[in-house]
C-alpha cells in the first residue's frame, strides 16, 4: 500500500505529511514528505479549543468550538494535501490510503476509579470526500476504551524503522515534540514505551508567554539563560517520574510555578534542562539500557536541548539523520504506516507501549462518499 500520513503537534506549527509504501509488516519504501505551516486562522481556532477542552468537565456536552476546529483541521489537511500533489507530482491515483492524526486538544491518561479521555480533533469524511482517498483516523480511542494510555502509537513504526535500517538493538528511539516519548526496542524486538515529559511544550509556551515568538529558535534564550537549580529539582520533584510505565501525559499536566520568578532566558535554560533531564530519568528506567538514542521530532532541531541530552541521557544520542531518516518526517510516516496496519486489521498498540492488555487493532476508516 501507497499511504500518505499527516501529522498536527500540540506545537499548532504545520500540517506534516509523508508517503510510505508499507505492507503493514515491513516498510517497502519512502515516498515525499513535506511541510505545509497552519494558517492564522486555524490556529486561533485550535488554541481556543485547547483552552476550552482545558475546561470541559467530564459530564458537560462537547464545547461546540470543536465542531468549528475540527472542520479547520479538515481544510488545512486538504490545502496541504494538494500543495503536497502539486510540489511532488503525486496523485490521489498513486497513493491507496490516508492516515490522518487530527488535533489533540485533550488527553487524560487513566487514574484509578477513572477512565481515560482522549480527543484529537479532525472531520475525516470531509478530508476523504475531497481527496477521493479512504481516511484511517481516530487511532486513540479504542486504546484508551480498553483501558490503555492511547500514547504512545508510533513504537511499532518505529521497531519497523530499526528493522528497514539493520539498526542494532536494544535501541531507543526518542520523539522530542510538545512531549517527549521513548521507544525501546528489545534485543528479542519486544516494545517498551512511554512518554518522558514534557519536551518542546512548556518551553514553547514559556516563550509565547513573554515574547512575539512561537517557540525557542535554536535554543538562542536558553543558551542565553542559567539553569536555576532549585526551580529544576523542583519540577523533577513530580510524581510522573516515579510511576510505571506504560504512562502518558498532557503538554499542560506540569505548572510553571517553579519558574514563574525567573527571566525569560533562565525560564527557557531551565525548562530545556528539564526536558533532558526528564529523558535521562525515563532511559533509566527503560528495562534493559539501550547502545544508543535516535532523535526526531523538532526538539533535535535545539542545540542547547541535545547538548543537554549528551551530558545526562548515559548513552550516546544522535540526531534521526545520522542513521538516514527523516526527522521532521517520522511521526506522518508513522501514521501512514498505522494507517495501514488499520486497514488490514493489524495491532497497534501493545501491552508494552500503553498497557493494553493485549494487542489491538484500532483506528476507524471513512470512505469518500
Amino acid at each position: 500500500m501507497r499511504v500518505l500520513g499527516f501529522m498536527t503537534g500540540t506545537s499548532l506549527d504545520a500540517v506534516d505529511m509523508a508517503v510510505l509504501h508499507t505492507d503493514g509488516a515491513r516498510i517497502l519504501n519512502l515516498g515525499p514528505c513535506g511541510e505545509r505551516k497552519l494558517s492564522v486562522g486555524a490556529r486561533t481556532v485550535l488554541e481556543e479549543a485547547t483552552r476550552q477542552a482545558l475546561e470541559w468537565g467530564r459530564e458537560a456536552p462537547a464545547p461546540a468550538i470543536f465542531a468549528e476546529a475540527a472542520r479547520a483541521v479538515a481544510d488545512e489537511h486538504i490545502a496541504a494535501a494538494r500543495g503536497f500533489f502539486s510540489a511532488n507530482g503525486v496523485t490521489a491515483a498513486d497513493l491507496d490510503f490516508i492516515g490522518l492524526h487530527g488535533q489533540t486538544v485533550r488527553h487524560e491518561p487513566p487514574t484509578p476509579g477513572r477512565p481515560g479521555r482522549t480527543v484529537q480533533l479532525v472531520d475525516a469524511a470531509r478530508v476523504a470526500d475531497a481527496l477521493g482517498l479512504p481516511v484511517a483516523f481516530e487511532f486513540r480511542t479504542a486504546d484508551v476504551a480498553a483501558g490503555g494510555q492511547g500514547a504512545p502509537l508510533a513504537p511499532v513504526y518505529h521497531a519497523a524503522l530499526a528493522d528497514w535500517s539493520g539498526l542494532e538493538r536494544p535501541v531507543a528511539i526518542l520523539n522530542l515534540g510538545g512531549v517527549g516519548n521513548i521507544t525501546l526496542v528489545t534485543a528479542d524486538g519486544e516494545l517498551e514505551a512511554f512518554d518522558t515529559g514534557p519536551a518542546n511544550g512548556m518551553v514553547d509556551l514559556w516563550v509565547q508567554r513573554h515574547t512575539s515568538e512561537r517557540f525557542d529558535a535554536d535554543g538562542r534564550y536558553a543558551a542565553a539563560g542559567r539553569v536555576d537549580e532549585t526551580a529544576l529539582a523542583e519540577l523533577l520533584n513530580h510524581p510522573y517520574f516515579t510511576a510505571e510505565g506504560p504512562k502518558s501525559l498532557d503538554r499542560f499536566d506540569f505548572s510553571f510555578a517553579p519558574v514563574e520568578a525567573l527571566s525569560v532566558p533562565d525560564g527557557a535554560a531551565t525548562l530545556t534542562a528539564f526536558a533532558a533531564q526528564a529523558v535521562a530519568i525515563g532511559i533509566r528506567r527503560c528495562r534493559t539500557a539501550p547502545r544508543r538514542v535516535i532523535a526526531c521530532g523538532g526538539g533535535r532541531h535545539n542545540p542547547v536541548l541535545m547538548r543537554e541530552l549528551a551530558a545526562c541521557a548515559g548513552v550516546p544520542v544522535q540526531a534521526a539523520e545520522a542513521v538516514g531518516w527523516r526527522g521532521d518526517a517520522i511521526e506522518a510516516e508513522a501514521f501512514a504506516y498505522l494507517a495501514a496496519r488499520t486497514a488490514r486489521g493489524l495491532p497497534i498498540s501493545f501491552p508494552g507501549t500503553t498497557g493494553v492488555p493485549h494487542p489491538m487493532t484500532g483506528g476507524r476508516i471513512v470512505r469518500p462518499s
